[in-house]
């Protein structure tokens, strides 16, 4: 069997994963304990992002003719890739907040949505909120008008009540 061969399907599997990816981030894993790693690629998982360690040349391969092929400076030395497949945000977001116990976790860049992010770039991305965060903040925003104004007439009406019981 051709060396060839043996590649094509992991550079298949990049592809697929990388059609269906709304982002992908870049980072360096180099000095992180397999406790610390452990611990990153569950947190990761639970947000539904594909985390995984693929040969340099493989990526670049697959990235051919895509906007992810924008990361190809940031192919060398060891390097894992962080797919976000239902959030954009979410690798950047998960990895950030991991990474501040994690010394030796760096970034190195990121595509979102076709846009290209430099190492600040994914550090402001990883500041927004999740799509449910935000939901979550402007239902609570227009809940509290509503129930402001249901407390305002309960008090009106109790004060109306107690007065005409008065008369």
């Amino acid at each position: 069997m051709a060396k060839v061969e043996l590649k094509q399907p992991i550079i298949d599997e990049i592809k697929g994963y990388a059609a269906n990816a709304k982002s992908a981030v870049l980072v360096d894993y180099r000095g992180l304990t397999v406790a610390e790693d452990t611990e990153l690629r569950k947190q990761l998982r639970e947000a539904g992002v594909v985390y995984k360690v693929y040969k340099n040349t493989f990526l670049k391969r697959a990235f051919e003719g895509t906007d992810f092929a924008q990361l190809d400076q940031h192919l060398d030395g060891p390097t894992a890739i962080a797919f976000g497949i239902d959030d954009a945000t979410a690798p950047a977001r998960v990895l950030k907040k991991a990474g501040k116990g994690m010394a030796a976790l760096e970034f190195k860049g990121a595509v979102v949505e076709g846009n290209y992010y430099d190492v600040k770039g994914i550090e402001a991305l990883a500041d927004i909120p999740s799509r449910e965060e935000l939901i979550s903040k402007l239902l609570g925003s227009l809940q509290s008008p509503i129930t402001n104004f249901a407390r305002v007439l309960k008090q009106i009406a109790e004060k109306g009540g107690s007065e005409a019981a008065a008369e």
